[in-house]
C-alpha cells in the first residue's frame, strides 16, 4: 500500500490574527501541575478545598434504552438506570481521573484527558478510520458547533469594513441555498460575502445553474475576493433534511481542489441517517429508488473498518476523501446527549487544530467542567489507573460506564427513535398531500349561479405541498404549491404563505411551522423562501407525532377550502399568532437546528 502525503498547508488562508498569535505563557505552565509532588507557587489556581461541590451525582439511561430497529420495542429494564458519582478527588494516580478537583480548575485547552482521549479515540478508530493523509487528523473540544464554527471563521476569515478596506479585500463564504441561519449570522457581521449555491433533495449541486463550479467560475469580482470557505451540512441538511452521497462529494471535494476552498463541514445529524426513507417514499409514490440514493452498504468495504456495522453503515464525511487536508469538520454532543451541554469538538489537520487551539486559549479556554465530567463519567465511568477506553468489554459494572461499545450502540438507538418519527410523520403528510376542491372557483372560470353552484358541484383533485422524504436529520422541507390555492387569482402568493403560517396558529390547528424565509442567507433567496416550511418531527413527545401530522394535514385542507383571507391579514396578526401559541397543546415544529 503506498505511503499517505502529508496534508496541504493551508496558511495562506489563516486571517492576519490567527497569525499573529502564539502559545498562552499561561497556560504553557499547566502541563507542570500534573508532575507528582511538584510544588505549585507559579499558577493562581483556587485551592479545590474551597469548592462548594463535594459529589456530583444523577442517574443516566443504559446504552441499550432504546430499539435499534425504528418503532421497535424499548427493553425492559430491572435497573433502567445507573447512578453515577463523581467524587471530590479520584483516588486513582491515572492522569485520566475523573474528579471535581479536576474538571472544575483551571485546565490546559484540550479539556479534561479523559474525555479528550475518548473523542481523539472514537474520531481516529472509529468515526474516520480513513483519513486519507499522513499522521491523520487532530481533535479539540469545543463549546458546541456554534462555537466551533465561529471559532473556524476567525481562524480563517477577516473583518471586511466597508468605511475602511477596499472592496478587492473582502472574503466571503459559500452555503447552500437554504441554510442553517446561525451560521450566516456569524458571518454577517463580519462583512463577508455569502454566496448561496443550488441545492436539490440531496444537498449541494456541484454542476449546472447556480451550482458551485458555476458560482466559482463565475465570481463578480466585483464583490471582492472569490470565496475561499465553504459552510456546508452534508446529512440531513438544515432545513432541506438531505444527505449528500458520497459521489456527490467526490465532485464537490474536486472542485474545491481547483478552486483551493476551505471545507467546514457542520454534522450535528451524522449518525441520523434514514436509510428507508428512499424506499419508502418510492413504495408510496411507485418511482424507482435513485441509485445515488442512501443505501445500506458498508462504506469502509474499501479500507479499514470502525469496529462497528452501524458506523461502517453510515454515509462517511468529507474527511474519508480529504487527500489535502482542507475539511474542518464540527461535531457536537447536542443530537446525542443534549443541547444544553454545549459541548463538542473540532477535526481538523493537527496545524490547523495548532491554530485553533491558540483562540481558545484566550477565548474559552475550554468546555464547561461541570459539562465534560458529567459526560466522561457516563461514557467512560471512573477510570482505572490504566485509564484505557475499553471496547468489547467482557466484564461491565455499572461504575465502567457506557464504554465504546456502549457509546455506539447508544448512537444506534437515537437513529432508530428518530427514523421512527420520520416515518410516521411522513406517512401522514403522503397520505394528505392531495385535497378537492371546486373546479370553477379553482380554474376562475366559473359561469354558474349560487344556485346552480349549489346544485351541480365539480371537484378537481389538487396537491397542496411537495416535498422529499428526509435521508437523515430532524427536519422535512415542504414546498407549498400556493398556484394550486384557490384563491391564487386573487391574492399574490407571498400573502397567501403568511395568511397560512397565521392560520396554523389558530385554533383547532395550533401548529408553529418554520417558514423557509428563515433559512434564506440572501436577499434572492429570501425572494423564493415564502414557498418553503421547515417541519420538525424531533421536538414533540413521540406519541404526538401522528395526531399532530394529522392536525397539520386538516390545517391545510381547511386553508385549501377559504373564501378569503379574513383574521389572517392585519398587522398585529404575527404578534398575536405567537401569544396564541401559550395556548397547550400547541405543536412546535420549528426545532431550533445545529
Amino acid at each position: 500500500m503506498a505511503s499517505l502525503s502529508p496534508p496541504l498547508d493551508l496558511s495562506h488562508h489563516f486571517s492576519y490574527t490567527t497569525k499573529q498569535r502564539a502559545p498562552s505563557a499561561v497556560k504553557g505552565f499547566y502541563k507542570y501541575f500534573q508532575i507528582p509532588g511538584i510544588a505549585n507557587l507559579a499558577g493562581g489556581l483556587p485551592n479545590a478545598s474551597y469548592f462548594p461541590y463535594d459529589t456530583l451525582e444523577a442517574s443516566a439511561a443504559h446504552s441499550q434504552r432504546f430499539p435499534t430497529v425504528p418503532g421497535g420495542r424499548k427493553t425492559k429494564e430491572p435497573h433502567p438506570s445507573d447512578r453515577l458519582t463523581i467524587p471530590k478527588e479520584s483516588p486513582s494516580a491515572t492522569p485520566k481521573k475523573i474528579d471535581i478537583t479536576t474538571a472544575l480548575q483551571y485546565g490546559t485547552v484540550e479539556g479534561i484527558p479523559p474525555l479528550a482521549t475518548f473523542v481523539n479515540q472514537f474520531v481516529r478508530e472509529h468515526l474516520h478510520p480513513n483519513v486519507p493523509y499522513a499522521d491523520g487528523p487532530a481533535t479539540i473540544l469545543s463549546a458546541g458547533s456554534t462555537d466551533g464554527f465561529a471559532k473556524a471563521i476567525e481562524t480563517f476569515t477577516n473583518t471586511w469594513n466597508p468605511d475602511r478596506d477596499w472592496a478587492h479585500l473582502r472574503q466571503g463564504v459559500l452555503c447552500e441555498e437554504f441554510v442553517y441561519m446561525n451560521a450566516i449570522q456569524t458571518i454577517q457581521p463580519r462583512g463577508l460575502n455569502v454566496a448561496p449555491v443550488a441545492i436539490d433533495a440531496e444537498g449541494m449541486l456541484p454542476y449546472g445553474p447556480g451550482g458551485l463550479l458555476d458560482v466559482l467560475q463565475n465570481w463578480d469580482y466585483r464583490k471582492g475576493r472569490r470565496p475561499h470557505l465553504m459552510y456546508t451540512i452534508t446529512i440531513g441538511q438544515n432545513p432541506t433534511g438531505g444527505t449528500l452521497s458520497v459521489e456527490r462529494r467526490k465532485e464537490i471535494y474536486a472542485i474545491c481542489q481547483k478552486f483551493d476552498v476551505i471545507i467546514v463541514e457542520d454534522d450535528p445529524y451524522w449518525n441520523l441517517q434514514y436509510p428507508s426513507a428512499p424506499e419508502m417514499q418510492a413504495q408510496y409514490r411507485n418511482t424507482v429508488i435513485d441509485k445515488n440514493s442512501l443505501s445500506k452498504r458498508n462504506y469502509n468495504a474499501g479500507g479499514k473498518s470502525s469496529g462497528y456495522e452501524f458506523l461502517d453503515s453510515l454515509v462517511p464525511s468529507y474527511l474519508s476523501i480529504d487527500t489535502d487536508g482542507r475539511v474542518v469538520r464540527l461535531d457536537t454532543f447536542s443530537k446525542t446527549i443534549a443541547p444544553g451541554c454545549r459541548l463538542g469538538w473540532i477535526t481538523a489537520q493537527p496545524a490547523v487544530i495548532e491554530r485553533i487551539s491558540r483562540i481558545i486559549e484566550t477565548s474559552t479556554q475550554q468546555p464547561s467542567g461541570f459539562v465534560q465530567a458529567m459526560v466522561a463519567d457516563l461514557i467512560l465511568g471512573q477510570q482505572v489507573d490504566d485509564g484505557s477506553v475499553s471496547s468489547r468489554s467482557k466484564e461491565k459494572t455499572p461504575k465502567e460506564g457506557w464504554q465504546m461499545d456502549g457509546w455506539v450502540r447508544w448512537l444506534e438507538g437515537l437513529r432508530a427513535g428518530y427514523e421512527h418519527r420520520m416515518q410516521q410523520m411522513c406517512i401522514r403528510l403522503e397520505e394528505g398531500q392531495y385535497t378537492t376542491v371546486d373546479a370553477g372557483k379553482h380554474t376562475g372560470e366559473s359561469s354558474l349561479t349560487d344556485d346552480e353552484e349549489d346544485s351541480w358541484e365539480v371537484l378537481d383533485k389538487v396537491q397542496m405541498y411537495d416535498f422529499s422524504w428526509p435521508t437523515g436529520g430532524m427536519f422535512i422541507w415542504l414546498k407549498v404549491r400556493y398556484d394550486t390555492h384557490p384563491l391564487r387569482q386573487k391574492y399574490a402568493p407571498e400573502r397567501l404563505a403568511k395568511a397560512m403560517w397565521v392560520h396554523f396558529t389558530h385554533k383547532p390547528y395550533l401548529c408553529l411551522l418554520g417558514p423557509g424565509t428563515m433559512f434564506s442567507p440572501t436577499e434572492e433567496t429570501q425572494r423564493r423562501g415564502w414557498q418553503y416550511l421547515r417541519l420538525c418531527f424531533a421536538a414533540m413527545p413521540e406519541d404526538d407525532v401522528v395526531p399532530v401530522s394529522e392536525r397539520l394535514v386538516e390545517g391545510f385542507r381547511a386553508f385549501w377550502q377559504r373564501k378569503d383571507l379574513d383574521g389572517l391579514e392585519d398587522e398585529d396578526g404575527l404578534t398575536q399568532a405567537m401569544d396564541r401559541l401559550q395556548i397547550r397543546p400547541a405543536a412546535n415544529f420549528l426545532g431550533i437546528g445545529c
